[in-house]
């Protein structure tokens, strides 16, 4: 697909992806907060524990609501990628000039996520299992194949996915020659190459080879909506029940199975089936329909994505929620609030704090980018 030259296209700001991207921050600052590890002690044994589960990722063979979360995010890193990118083509900014900016926001990238990780109770640490150093990757990728031709572009999809089948299935390394057993794959083994350590959860960091699939699904998804096209959300639909027939499919099939911990084919399949799917609805209602109402809720946050993701992985982790913790509760103690209740409404106290944060980031008209 050429790129829009129509400057008017990229003027328009599309609210559905502000939306996604705010509503995706919000669950993670919730999950920071410790919310659902609250809801999952109050609710243990109980009905509504089922739904509590859907926000811990699936142990392993599986997926569960959860694991679409980074999905969603690399996703909607290409959708603006594709924006940004149609914008600079705009105002005549060469290749290499784009080449370059995008180099300076992957190292950036790469540059947070190492941080995020890096400082642990026990000393520092070098590790390159967070999401931004993942994105730094699949930002780069995106970039390089973002002028192809939409064939192109899914033949290389197709390549990469392929790419991470063979590279599992026929390395045959002696102790990580199993593909789909946690702590013995070629994953696994990579990070002993790169890291001399082995995540005890299963994460590895090559997941950012099959994960480009989503970042660059994202930016044809982004071109897609800068274009003329008038069957837009048809196409995104199409796109999306593919996605999600040949991931699932495949795992019934017994072929591959999802694994989100090493987004084998399958699980990166499905879960960008979901993302075309949700991006699909929020587009549908917000810029087709134009419910506009109570968005601001979310966009105030999504327009500030990456200060609120550092401020709870950095700031947030290591003082801000004990600090406030620590008043609430100390607060609701006086009045005899039983402690479960008193950490639930901690955890809203907390969140309602960084909301206000973004909030007055948004008034000031600072956003922080890369």
């Amino acid at each position: 697909m050429p790129l829009p030259t129509n400057t008017a296209l990229t003027a328009k700001r599309l609210q559905s992806l502000d939306f996604m991207r705010g509503f995706i921050m919000i669950l993670l600052a919730l999950e920071s907060c410790a919310l659902y590890e609250n809801l999952q002690i109050a609710t243990e044994g109980k009905p509504l524990n089922v739904i509590v589960q859907q926000f811990y990722h699936h142990p392993w063979h599986g997926l569960r609501f959860w694991d679409l979360i980074q999905p969603c995010f690399m996703f909607m890193a290409g959708v603006a990628m594709a924006y940004s990118l149609s914008k600079q083509q705009e105002q005549s900014m060469s290749w290499g000039d784009s080449l370059k900016k995008t180099l300076k926001r992957s190292g950036w990238l790469f540059f947070w996520g190492v941080l995020d990780y890096s400082v642990r109770p026990t000393g520092l640490s070098f590790e390159l299992w967070d999401i931004l150093t993942q994105l730094s990757f699949t930002t780069l990728v995106t970039f390089f194949v973002f002028r192809w031709s939409n064939s192109a572009q899914i033949i290389f999809c197709i390549g990469i996915l392929l790419l991470t089948e063979i590279l599992y299935r026929f390395t045959h390394v002696p102790g990580f020659d199993q593909p789909f057993t946690d702590q013995h794959n070629f994953g696994n083994y990579m990070d002993t190459v790169l890291m001399n350590k082995i995540n005890k959860d299963g994460w590895v960091a090559i997941n950012c080879i099959p994960t480009s699939v989503h970042t660059i699904g994202g930016a044809m998804i982004g071109k897609l909506l800068l274009s003329p096209e008038k069957n837009k959300l048809e196409y995104m639909l199409i796109a999306s029940a593919g996605c999600l027939v040949l991931g699932f499919g495949l795992d019934f099939a017994g072929v591959t199975p999802i694994i989100k911990h090493t987004a084998t084919s399958t699980f990166t399949l499905a879960s960008l089936g979901w993302a075309l799917a949700f991006l699909s609805l929020a587009y549908w209602w917000i810029d087709i329909k134009n419910h506009h109402k109570h968005l601001k809720f979310f966009t105030i946050v999504g327009m500030n994505s990456l200060f609120i993701y550092l401020f709870f992985e950095i700031v947030g982790d290591r003082w801000f929620e004990n600090y406030f913790r620590t008043i609430t509760n100390g607060l609701m103690q006086i009045i005899h609030v039983p402690e479960l209740l008193s950490n639930i409404i901690s955890s809203f106290c907390i969140f309602s704090v960084a909301w206000g944060l973004c909030y007055f980031l948004y008034k000031k008209k600072i956003f922080f980018r890369l």
